[in-house]
């Protein structure tokens, strides 16, 4: 058990601790079985790490109070030492903590943080934490390293939530900081932290916008773009006009306007060449975004533009504008890009009863590709009635796994609407077809509800 211990992580410990007490509530007589084969002795003190670590996860509080009172000669079960730390029972938990803030200092509290911040969202835990913050907020900089590089997210956060507030990193290593992590939070946390430290300093500078203004999250670009009105480079932030991320397009054009500038006039000039194979798919969205309805009339031409990024942030731009004509944009659902076919399908779902029902059903077939089919069985599910329960009951045997999952969660939430005819046989038929997913009840109640007693 000794080397099981010593390659522990944070949730093993915490397993181990409810492990060993949760077997005996499993047993005829209450107690774990190896409190019959193999009980702990009256006396702990000459105990070894492993039986000790038995006596302090115990389900009696004496026998755990008893084991952290001869717990500070075994270094390796100070995790546990950090659960009873939150422990229940009054004594038991005044007397960890004592033992805890007497060996905890910052090479350890690096070691046991994973543990800590997982304790402390217990009850009683906020002692972990607060004792984690003081150790640690007293350690160098080459201490909190391990925290910044941690796996888990928690760790990160609360490493880089003490640099900030005991100012430990600079306004470069928070933006590099802001780049790399994955957690928004984490991104968030250092990229204001880095903009409020150059504010702080007056002026700019290239280390600092750069690595947010290249970051690969839209939020972090963001921040970097919302620095470029302090540090007056409205310029800079014209390239942002036309990004991927509408967060960033709004603080492109923020900053644009602060500075006099109208991005309007940009965005209607870079969409007036529908030919243009180097129009970027942003500045057709972002038209739609600070344009006008009169800017239809630049956007119903990029439907026909030969990159497919166009022709689908020209149909959202359309839905933005509120003039998503469903006639003019139906094509488009039979569009070899799936992501324009999305755009489409989203645009159409409003207007779902102007379209043909047979020519969806068609294009739901077999022989049409994938994005075609599912966006034609999301309008054909929208329209509701005998044709969605049709369509549905149709897909149960496809073999694509995700059609046929949702079309069977189609057919369960199905209920006859006002247009469906009282006593339709069609519909008897489709809910007989699709018994195997409803139980006898339910069956029954859908068909009286289409009016199907008999």
């Amino acid at each position: 058990m000794r080397e099981a211990l010593g390659g522990a992580e944070a949730g093993d410990w915490l397993v181990l601790d409810a492990a060993v007490r949760e077997v005996a509530w499993c047993r005829s007589r209450l107690l774990p079985e190896w409190e019959h084969t193999d009980p702990l002795p009256a006396e702990l003190t000459h105990l070894g790490e492993s039986r000790l670590a038995l006596a302090l996860c115990h389900r009696d509080g004496r026998v755990r109070e008893a084991a952290v009172r001869r717990s500070a000669r075994c270094p390796g079960l100070l995790p546990l030492i950090v659960i009873r730390c939150a422990d229940w029972a009054e004594p038991v938990r005044e007397r960890a903590r004592e033992l805890l803030r007497e060996v905890l200092d910052a090479r350890t509290a690096v070691g046991l943080a994973p543990l800590i911040l997982r304790v402390g969202c217990r009850d009683r835990g906020a002692f972990g934490i607060g004792l984690l913050e003081e150790v640690l907020g007293r350690a160098s900089r080459g201490r909190l390293t391990a925290l910044f590089d941690h796996p888990e997210r928690t760790v990160r956060r609360f490493g880089y939530r003490l640099a900030v507030g005991h100012r430990l990193l600079g306004p470069a290593e928070l933006a590099h900081a802001a780049a790399r992590d994955q957690d928004t939070v984490v991104q968030d946390l250092c990229a204001t932290a880095a903009v409020t430290s150059l504010r702080d300093e007056g002026g700019a500078c290239d280390e600092v916008l750069t690595p947010l203004l290249t970051a690969r999250s839209p939020r972090t670009r963001s921040a970097g773009v919302t620095a470029l009105r302090r540090a007056g480079r409205p310029k800079q932030a014209e390239v942002f006009l036309v990004d991927r991320s509408a967060l960033v397009r709004a603080c492109a054009r923020y900053v644009v306007r602060q500075h006099g500038g109208d991005p309007a006039p940009w965005y209607r000039e870079w969409c007036a060449a529908p030919d243009d194979f180097g129009l970027p798919p942003g500045a057709v969205i972002g038209l739609a975004e600070c344009g006008d309805r009169a800017d239809a009339g630049l956007l119903w031409p990029l439907l026909a533009h030969p990159a497919a990024g166009v022709r689908a942030r020209a149909v959202a731009g359309l839905r933005v504008l509120d003039l998503a004509d469903a006639e003019r944009l139906r094509p488009l659902l039979d569009d070899p890009a799936p992501a324009v076919v999305r755009e489409t399908t989203a645009a159409l779902l409003p207007s779902v009863k102007q379209l043909s029902a047979g020519w969806l059903l068609e294009r739901s077939g077999p022989g049409r590709p994938r994005h075609v089919r599912v966006a034609a069985f999301r309008l054909l599910d929208a329209q509701g009635g005998v044709v969605a329960l049709r369509v549905a009951v149709r897909l149960l045997e496809d073999p694509d796994v995700k059609l046929r999952t949702w079309a069977e969660q189609s057919v369960q939430r199905w209920h006859p609407s006002a247009e469906v005819r009282c006593g339709d046989a069609e519909v008897g038929e489709l809910l007989d077809r699709s018994r195997h997913l409803f139980s006898d009840y339910v069956l029954r109640r859908r068909k009286r509800e289409a009016g199907l007693d008999g």
